[in-house]
């Protein structure tokens, strides 16, 4: 995951539109990390989800911003990505 730093984080509980129904529970709780004591999915994994290119969610959030309050999307720290990373390589 490129530039994992620029990926914006949602928080799991908010939603724009209904995910994709094929998608099992244990599917979805795969993609859930903890980044600051928080369950947060990261936007490409939203993305697929919903069925839409991540750069799309994103731009539809910027244009919903007050949807989206500043607890609920955050944007990862070096060592945030870091440590993401390593849950990534720890699961594959």
């Amino acid at each position: 995951m490129a530039d994992m730093e620029q990926k914006t984080l949602v928080e799991v509980n908010n939603s724009v539109q209904e995910p994709h129904t094929e998608t099992t529970q244990f599917d979805i709780k795969s993609m859930i990390y903890v980044v600051r004591n928080q369950q947060v999915m990261i936007d490409s994994d939203l993305a697929m989800l919903y069925q839409v290119e991540t750069k799309r969610l994103n731009e539809a959030v910027k244009r919903n911003i007050a949807r989206f309050p500043k607890e609920f999307r955050f944007q990862l720290t070096a060592e945030e990505t870091e440590s993401l990373r390593s849950q990534f390589a720890t699961l594959n």
